[in-house]
């Protein structure tokens, strides 16, 4: 099927999100509004914190889309308004389908709290068709040891969500697509796309080169490819110090092809919807997070 060029090369912009901490944010932005199925990509950190500092996503509430944490450094805690509690931990994923609406938080560890230490992760909105936006929520938390790895003389390969080198992910997406952790040093990767799907590549640390036209790209930088037919190819040189010359994430997906209306954490087809998910909130219908200090 050939390889796919490189349409286009958003640099991220720094911003801020939660409780005040910095994030590098290649879309939404007025360069690239999404990229469908996908809503927004946030790499946050690394942030080092003393003890005390650092900070997360207190209450919010979410509707009509997925959000998919996956936890690079550090560690969190999250909890939502429908009882449920649980830890991430350095190379874990939690892969939420909001669904109908959950109010939710997330916040560093007790741990990372007390003893200060560095926070990184990626955080990802995966939009959700028309017909299941108002499912029930759901939660897929997947630790590190659970999620398939291939490892080849120079290549490692994360497969969070779809397919890659044969291997399946073992996380269950309403939408089609792939999501992959890629670290390369001297060697070139290709991953299989199907016709029709969107792409793109964040480059998290290092540089490469990527399509037919080998275009060059550095961390920080999210390369769209252009639709149609063809394969995505990231290729990296050698890195002296030993780690690996290009650390990459790859994403695929089926586009959906409907309305996007949103705002704020809310994301729905039309504004009259939108307007339905703050009335239910600001009413307590996506209820709230119980604690023991209320």
């Amino acid at each position: 099927m050939g390889l796919r060029a490189v349409k286009q090369i958003i640099p991220s912009v720094r911003t801020i999100e939660g409780g005040g901490f910095v994030v590098r944010r290649p879309f939404p932005t007025a360069d690239l509004p999404q990229v469908d199925p996908f809503l927004l990509f946030d790499h946050m950190g690394p942030i080092a914190s003393s003890p005390g500092e650092a900070k997360g996503a207190p209450d919010h509430p979410h509707r009509g889309f997925e959000t998919v944490t996956y936890l690079l450094q550090g560690s969190m805690q999250h909890e939502d308004s429908a009882g449920h509690r649980g830890s991430l931990e350095a190379g874990d994923v939690q892969w939420m389908t909001a669904g109908r609406g959950v109010v939710h938080a997330e916040m560093p560890s007790t741990a990372l709290l007390e003893r200060g230490g560095t926070l990184e992760g990626i955080q990802l909105w995966v939009n959700l068709r028309a017909a299941d936006k108002m499912i029930a929520p759901r939660y897929q938390d997947t630790p590190a040891a659970s999620i398939p790895v291939v490892e080849e003389p120079g290549l490692r390969v994360k497969i969070i969500a779809g397919e890659a080198l044969g291997t399946r992910a073992v996380i269950e997406t309403r939408t089609p697509m792939h999501y992959l952790h890629v670290q390369l040093t001297g060697r070139s990767f290709t991953q299989q796309v199907p016709e029709g799907w969107n792409a793109m590549v964040y480059v998290r640390k290092g540089r490469g080169a990527f399509g037919p036209d080998r275009v060059p790209a550095a961390e920080g930088d999210l390369l769209v490819f252009r639709n149609g037919q063809g394969d995505v190819l990231l290729e990296a040189g050698d890195a002296p110090s030993g780690d690996p010359a290009l650390d990459a994430l790859v994403l695929a997906g089926q586009p959906l092809h409907e309305p996007v209306a949103r705002y704020g954490t809310f994301v729905m087809n039309t504004r009259r919807e939108i307007l339905e998910a703050f009335e239910d909130f600001e009413a307590g219908r996506l209820g709230r997070i119980e604690r023991d200090d209320r």
